[in-house]
């Protein structure tokens, strides 16, 4: 039965299509987070910048610029955004410090930018999201998972997941859950609420998970074992695509029936249906490592990598 399913794939894989960027949008800067909300496009820069793209506007719509710091050589240099978020009027920027590993978190709401955590709280975050409008969940490189109560300035709850070091996290859609990523291979499935460990996720993996997602009850997971993984939550159990090459990013779109892999040297995006495994898609283009994709709806995707260049995909085109 096996032998029969590995043969259907690759029939299947054989009508699969090579597709090229739909549009690529330009940032003022290294983009190093992206998220999209509605018809917004809102990424995190290198240069120090939030900035909004308006989908039907085709254009910037605006730019949040962070104040500028001293780095180790105490030259004066623009930090860098490695997380952002948005929601109900409110951005949220997580931002490098130059002084010991340790991050800013910051809100921008009604034109004013307000710093509530700073580097004398000596944080070593990896990444930030919001829960509701006064709570966030941060990420700390130590493995801890936070929940952070913006009217307090508290962590309600401060737990380590486990020793190994913190790559990513994923937030279900209601939030009341999220995926967590870490060398070990392991990807934790944690109640947001609490902190509690639900489920472990531990059969696909044997290095560390780069990338995670966490949408319709299914975790993809971008491995540095060259594993690309398909979970089911309910269920716990997986399944992996072997990559010829790391594999950096991953997505899963809405309906959680098409993951998005990076899994080849020449940074090419694989899209694949979740059910059979068959190869939907190559996405070719994409000029340097990728680090980040989101899928908008089920046949639009957005892919950033270590350049100033977000590139739009249809699959239906």
């Amino acid at each position: 039965m096996k032998y029969i399913f590995i043969m259907i794939s690759i029939c299947l894989s054989l009508f699969s299509k090579d597709l090229t960027p739909y549009k690529e949008i330009k940032f003022n800067g290294i983009v190093k987070d992206l998220i999209v909300k509605n018809n917004d496009l809102i990424v995190g820069t290198d240069s120090g910048k939030l900035q909004v793209y308006d989908l039907n506007q085709d254009k910037i719509i605006q730019t949040i610029q962070l104040p500028k710091i001293k780095d180790f050589m105490g030259d004066i240099v623009d930090t860098r955004v490695a997380s952002v978020d948005y929601i109900d009027g409110t951005y949220l920027l997580l931002s490098d410090s130059g002084i010991g590993g340790y991050f800013n978190v910051w809100i921008y709401s009604n034109n004013k930018l307000k710093k509530i955590i700073s580097d004398q709280d000596k944080k070593s975050l990896v990444k930030a999201r919001f829960i509701d409008k006064n709570h966030i969940l941060l990420g700390y490189l130590s493995n801890d998972i936070s929940l952070y109560e913006i009217s307090t300035g508290k962590e309600l709850y401060k737990k380590q997941i486990s020793e190994s070091k913190f790559s990513d996290f994923a937030l279900n859609e209601d939030k009341t859950k999220v995926a967590t990523s870490c060398e070990s291979g392991i990807i934790y499935i944690i109640d947001v609420k609490t902190g509690k460990i639900i489920k472990e996720l531990k059969s696909e993996h044997v290095d560390n998970v780069y990338k995670v997602d966490f949408r319709a009850n299914k975790v993809s997971g971008a491995g540095q074992d060259r594993r690309a993984s398909i979970y089911d939550v309910v269920t716990g159990k997986g399944d992996h695509i072997q990559g010829n090459f790391l594999v950096y990013a991953t997505a899963l779109s809405p309906s959680g029936n098409k993951v998005a892999f990076a899994m080849d040297e020449q940074n090419n995006i694989y899209i694949y249906n979740t059910l059979t495994k068959s190869l939907i898609a190559k996405l070719k283009g994409q000029k340097s490592t990728l680090n980040r994709i989101v899928f908008k709806d089920e046949n639009t995707l957005f892919s950033a990598s270590d350049d100033d260049t977000v590139m739009m995909w249809k699959l239906n085109q």
